[in-house]
């Protein structure tokens, strides 16, 4: 990718004080972050990069509490109105983890608020878990990663019932969905960490989110 002369300002919303892996990989792409936590839509911006962290409140996706932990209120609220935002104005969101989740739920769709013992093994641990996925074919997950790839999961919360204009991009062999794509905005999901994949593994998401920010 030939790189802007200036690069093109990039938000990034996530928790206070644990973005630093994010900020790395949106100036690896040739990006200059806009970090902040529970930010207003920044218009300067043209690219969004949702991080990972703590658990959505179910009530955002017409549920009870059945084994989410305790949410941060402000930051989902904050999200949800920024996924919004940015789809109405078409430019390019990249939602890491938990942000994957808050696209899902912003368009109406559902979470498993606990994925459950019997898949905890592939996707949590004291550190990140490896484990492979199979990208859906033609998807922008398997351009980037290939029919198959080892990625890092680290969560417990998962994507249910997909929400409206989103199609299913990448699975784990438990059948956990790791990756989700708009059928027609430029909006990409994934439940793994690409911010962080050794030797840079993870980099092309946000080149891609680069070449997307400097087409609007």
């Amino acid at each position: 990718m030939r790189r802007p002369a200036v690069p093109p300002a990039i938000q990034i919303s996530g928790p206070e004080g644990r973005m630093d892996h994010y900020i790395r990989a949106v100036e690896r792409a040739g990006g200059a972050p806009v970090p902040g936590y529970a930010p207003e839509p920044d218009s300067h911006c043209l690219g969004l990069v949702l991080c990972g962290g703590g658990d959505l409140d179910p009530a955002w996706f017409g549920q009870e509490d059945r084994g989410s932990h305790p949410p941060d209120s402000r930051r989902d609220a904050a999200e949800l109105a920024l996924v919004r935002t940015w789809l109405s104005w078409g430019r390019p969101i990249l939602g890491i983890c938990r942000g994957m989740q808050v696209i899902n739920v912003a368009l109406g769709g559902t979470l498993f608020q606990d994925l459950g013992a019997e898949r905890a093994a592939l996707h949590q641990g004291e550190e990140d878990v490896f484990h492979p996925v199979r990208t859906a074919p033609g998807s922008l997950l398997e351009g980037l990663f290939g029919e198959n790839a080892l990625v890092n999961s680290a969560h417990h919360q998962g994507v249910d019932r997909l929400g409206e204009g989103l199609v299913p991009a990448a699975w784990a062999p438990d059948g956990t969905l790791e990756g989700l794509e708009h059928r027609s905005l430029p909006v990409v999901g994934v439940q793994f960490h690409p911010e962080r994949l050794p030797n840079g593994g993870g980099d092309g998401l946000f080149r891609w989110l680069m070449e997307r920010a400097v087409q609007r």
